[in-house]
């Protein structure tokens, strides 16, 4: 327990500032090591009445793996419009760019008491509605289960749902997140995603937080 105290907070403050970020927990390891990285940090702070997710990516190397370290108090709302800035960063650098670099939220597994990370280099994020006739999985705030149409059913049940469903012409299946649900709850939703569905797609779903 001393050695993952110790490396939470040399995580945490290896970017010079002495700032917290409480990072979500789950009792689930989707990837427990990460080498040839660099750190992203959003904090958490406030300023008045207004909540400001603060981007600090002065260590953000671009031909290495990236590992954002996000607060989980934050609302998803403030937190994706940093993320989509640093993917594109990413995605658009020419000169030092290395393919096979990964995108990863850290995490700590509060079973394995360790770090944890979770991969989305591969996920496009759109802080919008989807375009009518996509099929959205639909992730509220506050809920256990997801919505599909004006049905509720349980996350382990979206593909066997999804292709129940006679359609004339298969629609792209999209994921649609609450724009005002904490980051947390929404590492928490991806783990189970990647968990009992994501794994099983040729290609990650395009991601709506709206």
């Amino acid at each position: 327990m001393k050695y993952f105290t110790i490396l939470v907070i040399f995580l945490l403050f290896s970017c010079g500032k002495k700032e917290d970020v409480l990072l979500p927990k789950s009792n689930l390891s989707i990837v427990k090591d990460v080498q040839d990285h660099s750190p992203i940090y959003i904090f958490f702070k406030v300023d008045g009445k207004d909540t400001i997710a603060d981007l600090n990516r002065k260590s953000a190397i671009i031909s290495t793996n990236w590992i954002f370290n996000i607060d989980k108090r934050l609302p998803l709302k403030l937190v994706m419009p940093q993320v989509i800035k640093m993917q594109d960063k990413k995605r658009n650098e020419k000169m030092h760019q290395n393919e096979e670099s990964e995108n990863y939220y850290s995490y700590a597994d509060s079973v394995g008491k360790n770090l944890a990370f979770l991969p989305f280099t591969k996920v496009f994020y759109k802080m919008e509605k989807p375009a009518q006739g996509s099929f959205v999985v639909y992730f509220k705030k506050g809920k256990q289960q997801v919505f599909m149409g004006n049905q509720e059913i349980k996350i382990s049940e979206i593909l066997k749902y999804f292709y129940s469903i006679k359609f004339e012409k298969v629609p792209d299946l999209v994921f649609l997140f609450d724009k005002d649900m904490s980051y947390e709850e929404y590492i928490q939703y991806k783990i189970l995603l990647q968990k009992e569905v994501t794994y099983n797609l040729d290609r990650l779903p395009v991601e709506f937080i709206f």
